[in-house]
């Protein structure tokens, strides 16, 4: 059976991680518009889709991962019609096209224009 750690610092007020790694799989929490110290960032379509990617680029680092890892995205739009303008943005992070994803309409529990989750596969060394 393969060891499962959390990754990175979890909130107190929330009963999960940013992140979780089981064996060589890295499965990262839903991420929102947030910097670095985790404040939230409100901006148009493509920003928020930028600092969400960037979230989620943290997280994968603290395991020595990084976005070309990522096998699976699931992104939840608030609005279908923001669909190119992150679609767009999200090109420029996996250019290569070799990401499996998943795009839903879907409102979240807190203001914000998208959510993404991943999941990565960096074997462990």
């Amino acid at each position: 059976m393969s060891k499962i750690t959390t990754i990175g610092k979890r909130n107190p007020n929330l009963p999960f991680h940013p992140g979780v790694r089981a064996g060589d799989f890295i499965f990262i929490s839903g991420q929102v518009a947030k910097d670095e110290a985790g404040n939230m960032c409100v901006g148009n379509i493509e920003e928020e889709t930028r600092w969400t990617l960037e979230s989620i680029r943290r997280i994968l680092a603290l395991e020595g991962a990084d976005l070309a890892d990522v096998v699976k995205v699931t992104v939840y739009l608030d609005d279908a019609r923001n669909f190119g303008r992150y679609n767009r943005v999200f090109a420029e992070y996996f250019p290569d096209g070799r990401v499996s994803r998943t795009t839903v309409e879907a409102r979240a529990v807190i203001e914000c224009k998208i959510e993404m989750d991943a999941i990565a596969y960096k074997p462990l060394a």
